[in-house]
């Protein structure tokens, strides 16, 4: 129907939106991070980084995120709404599956895009290529598994189920908060959004996190890695310690992610609601 085709093109545009700020917000957290979980030290790394290269090194890398993200929260947000409205319209009282299913199909499309565009990321911020240099290595070597494809298998696993988790846990807190008699949902819409795009994402990467780290050390290295012997590696590097090996720079990835996450839910239901001619 033209309605539902109205309903996707606003997702779309305000996932579009979304992912562009908060993408430019949380990008140099997101530098720190990277060159943490590849093995760098965090102090060490930051000083040089910003020592040889300037505070702006701090966006190292935000040229092919932001180029991408928007695209990629826009398909995140379709998914997240047909998921939502199908739920809605059929089964109202099942909104929360119709998140999660929505979320996990949308993560998993996407990650199709994301995996070259974030291998071309690690290079710039690990290795220290530059965007053209990165791009186009992983751009002549789209159909080859081990260089353009690096890391897509783990890249499948972070974004699957835990987006599902991200949509759905959003959805149950942002209920939740409208429900309390203490809280005015119209007067209190803001902070609604804000804090339930932050209680997500903290949920969504308590469980996503351990395939993130694989993920990166799988695309910064120079060898061509599985998921396990990765994985392996990285306990090993722990003395066996899975729990802290897997969760290594998980607080540096929240302070990243939860105000990412909250921005992102923000400007989305804002951008969203305006479209619809919404401004209650």
């Amino acid at each position: 129907t033209d309605s539902g085709n109205n309903e996707v093109l606003i997702d779309l545009v305000a996932g579009w939106a979304s992912g562009g700020a908060s993408t430019f917000c949380s990008q140099p957290i997101d530098t720190v991070l990277t060159r943490k979980q590849a093995g760098s030290a965090l102090k060490q790394s930051t000083r040089s980084l910003v020592g040889n290269y300037g505070f702006s090194s701090l966006w190292r890398g935000s040229s092919a995120m932001i180029g991408a993200i928007p695209f990629q929260n826009g398909m995140l947000m379709a998914g997240y709404g047909i998921g939502k409205r199908f739920s809605e319209e059929h089964r109202p009282d099942q909104v929360l599956l119709g998140a999660f299913i929505g979320g996990c199909t949308g993560g998993l499309v996407q990650s199709f895009l994301m995996s070259p565009v974030e291998l071309i990321k690690v290079n710039q911020q690990v290795a220290g290529k530059s965007l053209s240099s990165a791009a186009t290595l992983v751009s002549t070597n789209i159909l080859s598994k081990n260089v353009g494809w690096k890391g897509l298998e783990a890249t499948l696993l972070r974004d699957g189920i835990p987006h599902g988790i991200w949509f759905a846990s959003y959805e149950y807190c942002k209920g939740s908060l409208e429900k309390m008699d203490r809280f005015d949902a119209k007067e209190n819409s803001s902070f609604i959004t804000l804090f339930s795009g932050a209680m997500a994402a903290t949920a969504a990467w308590g469980v996503g996190y351990p395939f993130d780290i694989i993920k990166t050390r799988i695309q910064a290295s120079s060898e061509a890695k599985g998921v396990a012997q990765a994985t392996m590696e990285i306990i090993q590097e722990s003395k066996g310690r899975a729990l802290p090996a897997l969760y290594k720079g998980f607080s540096l990835k929240l302070a990243k992610a939860v105000p990412q996450s909250a921005i992102n839910f923000f400007v989305y239901e804002s951008v969203a609601k305006r479209m619809r001619g919404n401004n209650e």
